[in-house]
C-alpha cells in the first residue's frame, strides 16, 4: 500500500521562543562591532552597534509620537537603510508595520491604509514614475493644513501623520530627521518597558496579498512566525555571521524583509542592499565588491544578471549560497548560476506570504535535478500534506491541494475572518490553493495552482483582481485574464476582452485606462478581442483553453519567446 502524502519537517532545531527586539539585541550584543547593513545606492554603512543605536533611535520616536503596541505604522517606500531601521524599530515597540508595495497606485494605497486602520505613514519621496508626495497630496488635501501628527482625513479617517523620507517633506510632513530628534523625548528606560511587555505570539507585520475576489487581504504574521522562519532559511543556508548576503529583492516581501533580514539577523550575517529596486549590473558589482557569500533571487533577476556582457569580467567567486524562489527556475539557469556564479549550494524555496513565507526547501546537497524539478521538502518544525478534494490525504504520487501547518502559518486576514476561515481549517492547515504531488522521499513538486494565480517576475497576480479593475471601464461588457508562459518573467498577462455591443475598443485605449492606477505588473501584456469565451455545456469559462489558444497564438507571433 502507498504511503500517504504528510511528511514533518526534522525537529532537531528549536524555535526561537522570543520577540524581533529580543532576537535583536542578543546578535547586537554577540556580533556588536561586525558589519550589520551595507545599503551601496545610499553610500551607508553600519556595524551592529551602529544599526542598534538607529533602532533605538527609531524606536523611542515612534513612542514620542504616540504610537502604543498594537497599531498599525504602514511603509511604502523601495529598499533603503531606513526600511530595515523601520522594520526592527516598530518590532521593538510592538508596532505592526503594513507593508504597502511601492509600485501601488492611489486606490490600492488608500485600500491597504483604510483596511488596516493605519495611525502613521512612511513613504519615499518618489521612485520610478510614481511621485509619492503628488499621490498622498491628491488623497489627503488635508495634509498640507494640518500639523504633523495632527491630520484629519475624511478619506482615512485612522490615519493621523505621514513621514517622508525625502529631502524636503512636503507641506504637514514630518521627515525623517524631524521623527528621529523627536525620540530624545523618550527614555532608553521607557523603551526597554515597552519592549519587555511584548508577547512573541503578537503580530507585528501586515503583508497585502492580491485578492480573488477583487480586493487585497491582509496576511497578519507574528514576531514568531516570521523570526523563525527567517531563522529557518538562514539554516538550511548555513549562514553564519562571516556570510554576507546580497538582497536585491523588495523588502515589501518577505522575500526581503524576513528571508533576508530576519535570515541576517537571527545569523549576525551582513545584509547588503545594491540598489532601490533591482538592476542586474548594480547586483553583480554588490556581489563582487563586497565580497559576498549569498545572493537572492527570483530567476528573472538570475537571467537578467547571466545575460550581463560585464558580468565575466567581476569576480564572483566569493559568491557560494542562495535562493532561488517566486517561480519555477529553468533547468538551464540553475546550471549556468552554478557554474558561471559559483553558486554551489544555491537552494529552492516555496512557500506563500500567509506561511511566513517559506514551507518547504531543497538542502545544500540536493542535487541538480532536485533544485529543478522540486521545491525540496517540508521546512523543520513544520507539516506538509497533499489533499483531494474532499480534504483527504492523497497517496504519494497522486496529485492533489498542498496544505501547511506549523509555527509559520499566520495568525489570519486583518479583520477578515471569513477569508480567514476559506484559508485555515479547525485543524490549523493552510489550504495554499497549490496543486502539487510528493515523491516517495518527500520532495514537493508544484504541478499548477487551483486558484488560477498567475507569477510574473516573482509578483504574485490574481486575475480577478485584474478582471474586475477592467470591468468598470465603459466599453467592456466582460473580460478573462489569463497568464501564458514567458521566458523571461515565468508568466505573462493575458486579457480576453468582450466590448459592449457598439462600444468597441483597442489595446491602446485599455492600456491608457490601466496607466497609473493600478500596479505597472498587473496591466496585462496582450489583450485579445473576442465575441465569446471558450465555455462549457454548463456555462462555465475554460480558462485552460484560453490559455492553449493564446499560447499557440502568441508563440506563432514570436510575443512570448
Amino acid at each position: 500500500m502507498s504511503r500517504p502524502s504528510y511528511t514533518c519537517g526534522p525537529q532537531d532545531k528549536p524555535l526561537l521562543a522570543m520577540t524581533i527586539g529580543e532576537a535583536f539585541d542578543r546578535t547586537v550584543a554577540r556580533f556588536a562591532e561586525r558589519e550589520a547593513l551595507v545599503v551601496r545606492h545610499q553610500n551607508l554603512r553600519y556595524s551592529w552597534a551602529q544599526l542598534a543605536e538607529q533602532v533605538d533611535r527609531c524606536a523611542r520616536a515612534l513612542l514620542a509620537i504616540g504610537m502604543q503596541p498594537g497599531e498599525r505604522l504602514g511603509i511604502w517606500a523601495p529598499n533603503r537603510a531606513e526600511w530595515c531601521i523601520a522594520q526592527f524599530a516598530s518590532a521593538k515597540v510592538g508596532v505592526i508595520l503594513v507593508n504597502v508595495n511601492p509600485a501601488y497606485r492611489l486606490s490600492e494605497l488608500e485600500y491597504a491604509l483604510k483596511q488596516s486602520g493605519c495611525r502613521w505613514l512612511i513613504c519615499a519621496d518618489a521612485f520610478k514614475t510614481s511621485d509619492y508626495h503628488t499621490m498622498l497630496a491628491e488623497l489627503l488635501p488635508e495634509l498640507a493644513t494640518n500639523r504633523p501628527g495632527e491630520l484629519h482625513s475624511a478619506a482615512l479617517p485612522e490615519l493621523r501623520g505621514v513621514i517622508s523620507l525625502g529631502g524636503q517633506p512636503a507641506p504637514g510632513m514630518l521627515g525623517w530627521t524631524a521623527l528621529l530628534a523627536r525620540g530624545e523625548a523618550v527614555s532608553s528606560e521607557q523603551l526597554q518597558a515597552c519592549s519587555a511587555a511584548l508577547q512573541f505570539d503578537e503580530p507585528i507585520n501586515i503583508q497585502y496579498t492580491s485578492g480573488t475576489t477583487g480586493f487585497p487581504k491582509g496576511a497578519t504574521l507574528s514576531h514568531y512566525n516570521i523570526l523563525n522562519n527567517g531563522y529557518m532559511v538562514g539554516e538550511s543556508m548555513g549562514l553564519t555571521e562571516t556570510d554576507r548576503l546580497v538582497i536585491p529583492v523588495p523588502l515589501y516581501h518577505c522575500f526581503g524583509m524576513v528571508m533576508g533580514n530576519l535570515g541576517c539577523l537571527t545569523h549576525g550575517a551582513t545584509m547588503i542592499y545594491p540598489g532601490a529596486a533591482f538592476e542586474p549590473l548594480a547586483t553583480l558589482h554588490a556581489v563582487a565588491e563586497e565580497r559576498a557569500t549569498a545572493l537572492y533571487g527570483v530567476p528573472t533577476m538570475f537571467i537578467a544578471m547571466l545575460d550581463q556582457p560585464e558580468r565575466t569580467e567581476l569576480d564572483l567567486t566569493s559568491l557560494r549560497t542562495g535562493i532561488m524562489a517566486g517561480s519555477i527556475c529553468p533547468i538551464e539557469v540553475m546550471k549556468r548560476v552554478i557554474a558561471e556564479m559559483h553558486m554551489s549550494e544555491v537552494q529552492i524555496a516555496y512557500g506563500m506570504t500567509e506561511t511566513s513565507p517559506v514551507s518547504t526547501q531543497t538542502g545544500p546537497d540536493d542535487d541538480l535535478e532536485r533544485r529543478v524539478t522540486s521545491v525540496g521538502r517540508t521546512q523543520p518544525q513544520l507539516e506538509s500534506k497533499i489533499v483531494d478534494e474532499q480534504g483527504r490525504i492523497v497517496p504519494r504520487g497522486q496529485i492533489g491541494e498542498l496544505c501547511t501547518r506549523g509555527y509559520s502559518v499566520m495568525l489570519g486576514y486583518w479583520n477578515n475572518p471569513e477569508a480567514t476561515a476559506q484559508a485555515i481549517d479547525r485543524a490549523r492547515w493552510m489550504h495554499t490553493g497549490d496543486l502539487a504531488v510528493m515523491d516517495d522521499e518527500g520532495y514537493v513538486k508544484i504541478v499548477g495552482r487551483n486558484k488560477d494565480m498567475i507569477i510574473r517576475g516573482g509578483e504574485n497576480i490574481y486575475p480577478r483582481e485584474i478582471e474586475e479593475f477592467l470591468y468598470a471601464h465603459p466599453c467592456v461588457a466582460d473580460v478573462q485574464v489569463i497568464g501564458i508562459p514567458c521566458s523571461k518573467y515565468g508568466e505573462e498577462i493575458v486579457a480576453w476582452v468582450k466590448c459592449h455591443p457598439g462600444h468597441p475598443c483597442d489595446e491602446a485605449q485599455l492600456r491608457d485606462y490601466c496607466a497609473g492606477k493600478i500596479a505597472h505588473f498587473k496591466v496585462p501584456r496582450h489583450f485579445k478581442f473576442v465575441d465569446e469565451f471558450p465555455m462549457t455545456i454548463s456555462g462555465k469559462v475554460q480558462k485552460f483553453r484560453m490559455r492553449e489558444i493564446s499560447s499557440a497564438e502568441l508563440c506563432e507571433e514570436g510575443a512570448s519567446a
